[in-house]
C-alpha cells in the first residue's frame, strides 16, 4: 500500500511538473508571436513610406532633371509652356497652414481648458460633443460655406476693416474679392480646431486633480491654477496636438481649392489669391496631359511629403529639448 500511494505520487507530482511547464511555455510563445507581429506591422509602416517616397521620387525625376533648381527658387508655374515651379505652391501652403495655426491653436487650448475646468461636468460634454462634430463635416460643406458666406464677409466688412485700420501693412493692401489667402486660411483655422482641442481636452484630463487642489489651496487663481497645473505640465501634448492640426491644414484639398482662388503666385496682401501643393494638385492631376505635367505635379507631391516629415520632427524636436531641460 505505501509503494501504490508513493506511485501515485510521483506521477501526480511529475503530471503537476508537466503541467506548469506547460503553463510556463505558452505565455513565452505568445510574447515571442506578439513581439514578431508587432515588428511585422511596424516595418510595414516604414516600407510603405519608404515605398511612396521611392515612387514619388521615379516619377518626379523627369522635371526634376529638366528643371533643376529652377523647380524650387522660381515663381513660374505655366504647365502650356511645361515651365514649372513649386515655390509659389509652398509659400500659399506655408502661408494658408501658418495663419490658420497662429488663429486656431489658442482658441483650441482655450476652449479645452474651458471644456474640462469651467463647465459643469454634463454641460462639458455636450459642448465637447459639438467641438468634436465639427471634425466630422466634410471638407466640401466648409467649401461652400467659404464661398457663399465667408467670402462675401470678407470682401464686404473684413477686408475694408482691415484696409482702414492696417492698411499701412502690405499685409492688407490691395484689391480683395472675396477669395484668397486669407478666407482659406480662415478657413482652416475652422477646420484644425476641432482635432487640436479634442486631444488637448483627453491631454489635460491626465492632470492629477489633487495638483490642482494643492494648487488652489496654496492661494492660486482658477487663472493660476489651469496655468501652474495644467498647461505648462502638458507642453508635449499640446505640442503634439498642433502637430496634428498642422498636418491637416498642410494637406487640406477641396476647401482651400474652393476658396483660395488657385492662382500659383508669391503676393504679400493676404487678399490676393494663390495656390497651395494640394490644392494644385487636385485641380490639374486629372487634366494633366503631358509627362512632364504629371512630373511637376509628383514633384509638388513629393515637396508636400518632404515638408510634412520636417514639421513633424521639429516638432518632435522642441518636444525633446523641453523634456529635457525640464528634468
Amino acid at each position: 500500500m505505501k509503494s501504490e500511494s508513493t506511485l501515485k505520487n510521483t506521477i501526480s507530482g511529475s503530471l503537476s511538473q508537466r503541467e506548469a511547464s506547460v503553463f510556463n511555455w505558452a505565455p513565452q510563445k505568445q510574447d515571442q508571436f506578439v513581439f514578431a507581429s508587432m515588428r511585422v506591422l511596424s516595418s510595414f509602416v516604414i516600407l510603405i513610406l519608404v515605398a511612396l517616397m521611392v515612387m514619388l521620387i521615379k516619377t518626379a525625376w523627369p522635371v526634376l532633371v529638366d528643371q533643376g533648381t529652377n523647380f524650387f527658387t522660381q515663381s513660374i508655374w505655366n504647365p502650356v509652356d511645361e515651365e514649372f515651379s513649386a515655390l509659389p505652391l509652398i509659400y500659399g501652403t506655408m502661408i494658408t497652414t501658418f495663419i490658420a495655426v497662429i488663429i486656431a491653436a489658442p482658441i483650441s487650448i482655450m476652449v479645452a481648458l474651458f471644456v474640462n475646468e469651467v463647465l459643469t461636468p454634463k454641460l462639458a460634454k455636450l459642448v465637447g460633443l459639438f467641438v468634436e462634430m465639427i471634425a466630422a463635416v466634410p471638407s466640401i460643406v466648409f467649401g461652400l460655406w467659404g464661398i457663399f458666406y465667408l467670402g462675401p464677409f470678407i470682401k464686404n466688412t473684413l477686408a475694408p476693416f482691415l484696409k482702414e485700420h492696417f492698411g499701412y501693412l502690405p499685409l492688407f493692401q490691395g484689391p480683395s474679392f472675396g477669395i484668397g489667402v486669407l478666407t482659406a486660411s480662415l478657413i482652416l483655422s475652422v477646420m484644425i480646431t476641432p482635432t487640436i482641442t479634442s486631444i488637448c481636452r483627453e491631454v489635460f484630463k491626465t492632470v492629477p486633480a489633487m495638483r490642482k487642489e494643492g494648487a488652489l489651496g496654496l492661494g492660486a487663481t482658477k487663472f493660476e491654477m489651469m496655468l501652474l497645473t495644467i498647461v505648462r505640465p502638458s507642453f508635449s501634448g499640446i505640442v503634439g496636438a498642433i502637430v496634428l492640426g498642422t498636418g491637416r491644414a498642410l494637406g487640406e484639398t477641396m476647401a482651400v481649392a474652393m476658396v483660395i482662388g488657385n492662382q500659383p503666385q508669391i503676393k504679400a496682401s493676404l487678399f490676393a489669391p494663390a495656390a497651395t501643393m494640394a490644392s494644385i494638385i487636385a485641380n490639374e492631376y486629372a487634366e494633366a496631359d503631358s509627362e512632364m505635367h504629371i512630373a511637376a505635379l509628383c514633384g509638388v507631391g513629393l515637396v508636400l511629403f518632404v515638408l510634412t516629415l520636417i514639421v513633424n520632427l521639429v516638432a518632435r524636436s522642441i518636444v525633446w529639448n523641453y523634456n529635457r531641460s525640464s528634468k
